[in-house]
């Protein structure tokens, strides 16, 4: 009995050992260390006092300022200071949490209000967003808020998947609201919180615009609430996926009006158009990762969407 109990611990230690990954943590992506920023409104839109934070070493940022990333951080949120023809407005909807005794990102979809001395009542319905990149501040319109963010970042290597903790909050609707500010309308259907690595192989040709062959992609979206996760696996997978058992449309290519923006050589922020699937073999030269509360368009969502993501890593 005591030999059958020994080779049985060493067979189970076998089964769980083929299954793990080696994990190379993403720079701050614990989620332990924030920067703290504060924004002082415009007396004309109310004059209040926002505190919002962006991951990165810990430490306070000047008032009012445009943020850049500190600390060799490659998180961006989407946390901005606004300033619209001298109208400055602080949006915030990346905090964090405790959860389950551990320091968790947690980004929500909100609807920001814009009131201008009890005249003008504007609402705008903004989701709570990380992603490796950054936002180029100050945010001066509402308009191509693609062009806003410079996504992904520098990366040559082939992981088998992206490992994180997570926790979904799902509000029991099933409509949406569209709010750009400027108009406001119900929507049917469920929103989705989503997380999404993409490995991209770019270059650029002689005009500075920028294109990519879509190398690697792990993308789900997450429409019921979901206790809290650790060390889940996004399988990223390689090469051209649309026959392969589990491809849904929205892990398609990216152009176009779907396109996210980098900046090309001569430091001007363009469009990245995907415009094929790389062989299954290929090396990256860029990844992008993402984890929002809401997957459709911009200024769409369901108030109140929440997801939570922790130790964020690449998995081998």
């Amino acid at each position: 009995m005591k030999y059958k109990s020994i080779l049985t611990a060493i067979l189970l230690i076998g089964t769980s050992g083929s299954h793990a990954l080696r994990l190379e943590p993403i720079k701050y992506g614990n989620m332990e260390n924030w920067v703290t920023r504060t924004v002082n409104e415009s007396k004309v839109i109310g004059g209040k006092t926002k505190t919002i934070y962006e991951i990165g070493p810990t430490g306070t940022a000047p008032a009012n300022t445009a943020y850049t990333n500190r600390g060799g951080s490659p998180w961006a949120t989407s946390n901005v200071y606004a300033k619209v023809k001298g109208i400055v407005k602080g949006s915030g909807t990346v905090t964090s949490e405790n959860v389950g005794g551990s320091r968790m990102a947690k980004v929500t979809t909100k609807m920001e209000e814009v009131k201008v001395l009890g005249i003008i009542n504007m609402d705008v319905m903004v989701a709570g967003t990380i992603f490796l990149g950054q936002i180029h501040e100050p945010i001066t319109s509402t308009s191509g808020p693609f062009a806003k963010m410079e996504m992904g970042m520098p990366y040559t290597k082939r992981p088998t998947a992206l490992v994180f903790d997570y926790k979904v909050d799902m509000p029991a609707v099933n409509t949406r609201t569209r709010a750009t500010g400027f108009s406001k309308k119900t929507l049917q259907g469920r929103d989705k919180a989503e997380v999404y690595v993409l490995l991209q192989k770019r270059w650029e040709d002689e005009k500075g615009n920028l294109y990519a062959h879509r190398v690697g992609t792990g993308r789900e979206r997450y429409d019921k609430s979901v206790p809290l996760t650790k060390q889940h696996q996004l399988k990223i997978q390689y090469g051209d996926i649309t026959g392969k058992p589990g491809y849904k449309p929205y892990m398609g290519l990216l152009s176009g009006d779907k396109a996210y923006y980098a900046k090309n050589s001569k430091g001007k922020l363009v469009p990245v158009n995907e415009v094929g699937w790389a062989p299954a073999d290929a090396t990256p030269t860029h990844v992008l990762v993402m984890c929002s509360s809401s997957c459709g368009e911009p200024f769409v969502g369901t108030e109140g969407v929440t997801l939570y993501v922790d130790n964020i890593c690449f998995g081998f």
